[in-house]
């Protein structure tokens, strides 16, 4: 699976319900070989997914693209990647705690 996909796959993953009166941008930095960005907009229990990202996400996580796909895939815990330095946050770093109940794995 490349970085797009992952990202393609979330929008599907989407649970509006845990999205209730939620306005926010969720934006990924990724490096390496699979570089880019790519940014959530959740807005009225929507969520669209903006290729090459925002300018002012609410939150951006900056990790490498191995870092990513290997949380994307379950191999990797995000808390335990974020308390190991694999992940950094900029912005509402509260908003990164919902995340996995926006994007529950099925």
């Amino acid at each position: 699976m490349t970085v797009e996909e992952t990202f393609e796959t979330m929008q599907q993953l989407f649970n509006p319900a845990a999205a209730a009166g939620f306005n926010k941008t969720i934006q990924w930095d990724i490096s390496g070989d699979q570089a880019g960005k790519w940014a959530l907009k959740i807005e009225n229990q929507e969520c669209r997914l903006i290729k090459g990202g925002v300018e002012k996400p609410d939150l951006s996580m900056i990790m490498s693209d191995q870092t990513w796909l290997a949380i994307a895939e379950g191999k990797l815990d995000p808390m335990q990647a974020f308390m190991q330095g694999k992940v950094k946050t900029q912005g509402d770093v509260m908003l990164a705690m919902r995340v996995n109940n926006l994007f529950p794995r099925k």
